[in-house]
């Protein structure tokens, strides 16, 4: 079997693995992503993302790339913001674009990547998350074990919740995402204030577990923070692979994430076959 290569790269610690599919081809994301994804047995990640053209899911006229990701356990997610601040490493320093300010296709709509460029090394990312959504900002009230905490989407369902000991992620998260208030599961956040603007976050990550930061994470959780007079519009959020800056901008109600991106290592591998 053929081995196809790949890139593996973090943002503050989310780690997936990257495959340019404008020049290879991966058949079977989703097996792929649990074959690649074991840290036993395979690369070791939070899941795989998928480089592309725009694609005929949704308009494509403003887009200049796509994206899809899938999770460590083969489910496709929507949008990573971790991973689209990477993708615009990648592009960039791989010499598939010049340009600075880049258009990325996803499922959850086309983001935009502005990239902060020295001598030709991207030294962090801004991402143009758009509009938050709170369906409603008392919702899931805790019942039938689940915790008090405010349920924001950012493209994805986030459940934010506020506490002193932010460890506790660990022995919920899992119970929490599978919750019956979460018909499609849910990436679950505990969030601890330290002073102002400044958040401690841990988070559980819908299909992939524990995870040492999640860029949409961290904006659900300044919204939320916002949201419940707990900081202003901008904040700092400290997860445990590295801090995000975020800014939910009152002028056109974008949420906008600010942070690193690092190349890990380049590889080949073979992908996921279909059973």
């Amino acid at each position: 079997m053929m081995k196809t290569p790949f890139t593996k790269m973090h943002g503050a610690g989310n780690d997936y693995i990257y495959v340019n599919t404008m020049s290879y081809t991966v058949q079977h994301p989703e097996k792929t992503a649990i074959l690649w994804s074991d840290r036993h047995k395979g690369i070791g990640s939070d899941g795989l993302v998928l480089i592309g053209s725009p694609y005929s899911l949704a308009p494509t006229q403003e887009a200049d790339f796509s994206m899809r990701i899938f999770n460590a356990d083969g489910s496709e997610a929507m949008m990573c913001g971790n991973a689209s601040r990477c993708i615009g490493k990648y592009l960039y320093e791989r010499g598939l674009t010049h340009k600075e300010t880049i258009k990325l296709q996803t499922l959850s709509g086309i983001k935009t990547l502005n990239l902060h460029v020295s001598d030709g090394i991207v030294e962090s990312v801004t991402v143009d998350m758009l509009e938050p959504v709170l369906e409603n900002k008392n919702q899931y009230l805790p019942t039938d074990g689940l915790r008090e905490g405010v349920f924001v989407s950012m493209g994805n369902p986030h459940y934010v919740i506020f506490t002193h000991d932010v460890n506790e992620v660990e022995q919920v998260g899992r119970v929490l995402e599978c919750h019956p208030a979460f018909p499609e599961r849910c990436n679950i956040e505990f969030a601890a204030i330290q002073e102002d603007g400044l958040i401690r976050v841990r988070v559980w990550e819908r299909g992939s577990g524990i995870t040492m930061a999640c860029g949409t994470g961290a904006c659900a959780t300044a919204v939320a923070a916002f949201v419940m007079g707990r900081c202003g519009r901008k904040s700092q959020i400290v997860m445990d692979g590295g801090t995000l800056h975020i800014e939910w901008n009152e002028s056109d109600n974008h949420v906008y994430m600010t942070g690193p991106a690092a190349f890990v290592f380049d590889g080949e591998a073979e992908q996921g076959v279909q059973e």
